[in-house]
């Protein structure tokens, strides 16, 4: 692959818009990229002719087989794979894909997670083709983006209520782009750019370990003579076989048509981040799903493992997926980019009102949207933000924010004094001050950078819920101003008020402070600690009143999720402190009493000889007495474990109350245990092998 120039490299798997201006005709392209643009419905004929253009180019690549590529509630992508071939007379067979092929297919929906919104009996789902997604080349398949849904109907995928979002996040800007005489946008797009961290460890080393394989972390590990303390390799020279795996990467993600842009070593050992560029959140998703495989993938080409989990690794930095958004017109505007003239910026003022309001406003759910087990080891814990909401404006634009507010004047620095009306506002540059890394939601120049998200998870139920609210307050905002007798005075005072009513949410300072903690109490901010507090949100009546109005869920559809992340959460523990019983017992117990037995025999001989023994003595009778300890901890969780309640949000509660404790004691006494034990005896790898090998 690496023999082709990049400009051939990229998109050479896709299917894209080039390759069908080059395959199909002139009336069938156009056609397709009506039902893109305007979402009219596609006429048999030309879905016939785009399938067959699209089963030659595919047979050219060398696929025999296509799928149906979707992505179910899982948070990871499926897909069923069928041959192109046929029977033909004389036991021979032909290569046959139609338009019914490639915009429809069936798929068993019952077996995957529902939230009751199919029975076991129910299995009929159907598959629907995405026109706006490109179709790709996998492994010899041809792979084409869908949405999911039931026999009746319902959403029981991720892409389905996203394409929803961004329809409506898009009809209500432009409803507010006419307001001040913008005739031509006929789109607004939300863009995503979606920072993607990960670990790489040894593969060897890691088949070794029962918890990264059952768990995807480490579940004991006593903190190594060395971690990130000389911040050196945040940054630092990327080593030979981490390069080697990242130049692999980069070539399989550009032949996927993927924007990958920026690598880098991240601040813990054997950390990593990969960066896209910025593009539509259909796409950005579809290529985020994809980019995860495909780590997963081409690390194990080169013996290694690449860990997504938000903590693989206790004290040292985790692993999150910063997700930039923001909206785009198709004239090639960014309106959360200030402008330069005075209507620019009052636009500007506007839409970044509505943001400011609805992150005020479903703040509760937007914490929702990133809860889960793995995410609760980052949030709040001095290297991700915290887990109250709040928006970073920076200096200069927090400082015409207050002055709006206050109805003063802003002196811009260095330059001119200005009265704040709407129409004075000078030219705010778009790099106006320091980025802030604990702020969970910052303004970085043209876009919102939503910090809180995990690295493991689908980036579709954050934007979902983005796209959502912006369009919320939009709608209001238009239904108040499109009645106006006076446009000009009315979107001042709507602007002033939005901005005074909703000031709580914005702060600057140190998201890692107790302090802002102790402020944001003060505020009224939400402080949902752990993703068990954060879920039962989800059903919420205002959440699930604002999904419902604008048509992104049903009612059903909404406490369905809510419902699969519940039983995930104690899911995901059960499987934890499982995994913790069953490395105690067959691997750390039998271990450590090994040693202790020993270091007794030990003393006892020398003991007999006169020679002195004091060390094993005293080694011996603090490892009889943590293992001792430990014995009774893994009977507790074991005990517990089998006790979980029916009820999936008791389940959820009893699960954060009693397993994380037993989890958290057990692992305390097994990394002191470690730590006594003579290193060749450890039943299996310890962080300073994982860390430091690749």
């Amino acid at each position: 692959m690496s023999e082709l120039k990049l400009p051939e490299l990229f998109g050479s798997r896709v299917f894209n818009e080039e390759t069908m201006k080059e395959r199909l005709s002139g009336a069938c392209y156009q056609a397709w990229k009506r039902c893109v643009t305007d979402g009219a419905s596609l006429e048999l004929a030309a879905a016939n002719e785009i399938a067959g253009a699209m089963k030659t180019w595919a047979v050219e690549r060398g696929c025999t087989h296509y799928t149906h590529w979707f992505q179910p509630m899982t948070g990871f992508t499926a897909e069923k794979h069928d041959s192109f071939i046929a029977p033909a007379e004389g036991g021979r067979v032909i290569l046959e894909f139609s338009g019914k092929n490639l915009v429809r297919g069936e798929a068993d929906a019952s077996s995957f997670p529902s939230g009751g919104l199919r029975a076991t009996f129910e299995a009929r789902g159907y598959t629907a083709w995405d026109p706006s997604s490109f179709a790709f080349i996998k492994e010899g398949t041809l792979c084409i983006p869908t949405i999911l849904c039931s026999y009746g109907g319902h959403a029981l995928d991720k892409k389905t209520p996203l394409l929803r979002s961004m329809e409506d996040v898009s009809r209500q800007a432009i409803r507010i782009l006419r307001l001040f005489g913008d005739t031509e946008t006929r789109k607004v797009t939300p863009c995503v750019g979606p920072e993607q961290e990960y670990f790489l460890v040894d593969k060897k080393m890691y088949n070794q370990r029962e918890d990264l394989r059952m768990t995807g972390r480490t579940l004991f590990g006593a903190k190594p003579p060395r971690g990130q303390e000389l911040d050196d390799h945040y940054y630092g020279a990327i080593r030979p076989r981490v390069a080697a795996f990242m130049k692999d990467l980069d070539e399989n993600l550009w032949a996927l048509g993927i924007y990958s842009k920026t690598k880098h070593n991240e601040a813990a050992p054997a950390q990593h981040e990969m960066a896209p560029v910025y593009t539509d959140a259909n796409t950005a998703c579809d290529h985020n799903q994809l980019t995860m495989e495909v780590m997963k993938k081409i690390a194990e080409k080169h013996d290694l493992v690449c860990l997504l989990d938000e903590k693989p690794f206790a004290g040292v930095n985790g692993s999150g997926k910063h997700d930039n958004w923001s909206l785009n017109t198709d004239t090639g505007k960014n309106l959360f980019k200030p402008g330069k003239t005075p209507s620019q910026n009052a636009q500007f003022l506007l839409f970044l009102a509505a943001f400011v309001k609805g992150v005020d406003e479903y703040q509760d759910f937007l914490r929702a949207t990133v809860a889960f087990p793995g995410n609760d080891h980052r949030l709040g814990a001095s290297e991700a933000p915290p887990a109250v909401l709040s928006i970073f404006l920076g200096d200069e634009l927090d400082a015409i924010v207050q002055s709006i507010i206050r109805g003063t004047e802003f002196k811009e620095a260095g330059k001119r004094t200005l009265q704040i009306g709407v129409d004075a506002m000078p030219p705010i540059p778009q790099d106006n001050t320091d980025r802030n890394r604990t702020s969970p939601m910052a303004f970085t120049g043209n876009k919102f950078e939503f910090r809180m998200l995990g690295s493991s998870q689908s980036i579709s139920g954050p934007n979902i819920a983005l796209n959502t609210i912006m369009a919320e307050e939009l709608q209001q905002f238009a239904d108040q101003l499109e009645k106006s007798k006076n446009f000009q005075s009315d979107l001042e005072k709507l602007i002033k008020k939005v901005y005074t009513d909703h000031q709580r949410i914005i702060f600057n300072g140190n998201g890692y402070d107790d302090a802002w903690i102790a402020e944001a109490e003060k505020r009224g901010l939400s402080n949902l600690k752990s993703a068990a507090d954060a879920l039962p949100v989800y059903t919420a009546k205002k959440n699930v009143d604002l999904f419902v109005k604008h048509g992104i869920y049903t009612k059903e559809e909404i406490n369905a999720r809510a419902e699969i992340h519940i039983e995930n959460y104690t899911t995901v523990l059960t499987i934890e402190a499982r995994t913790m019983a069953d490395m105690l017992r067959r691997q750390i117990l039998p271990a450590v009493s090994a040693v202790t037995a020993e270091l007794c025999e030990r003393g006892w001989k020398k003991e007999q000889m006169g020679v002195s023994h004091k060390a094993d003595d005293a080694v011996a009778r603090e490892m009889g007495q943590l293992t001792d300890k430990l014995y009774a901890a893994t009977e507790k969780m074991e005990r517990d474990l089998s006790k979980i309640p029916a009820d999936a949000k008791k389940a959820m509660a009893y699960s954060h109350d009693h397993l994380i404790p037993d989890m958290e004691k057990a692992r305390e006494l097994a990394d002191r245990l470690e730590e006594l034990t003579p290193a060749e005896r450890w039943p299996f790898p310890v962080y300073s092998d994982l860390l430091f090998s690749v």
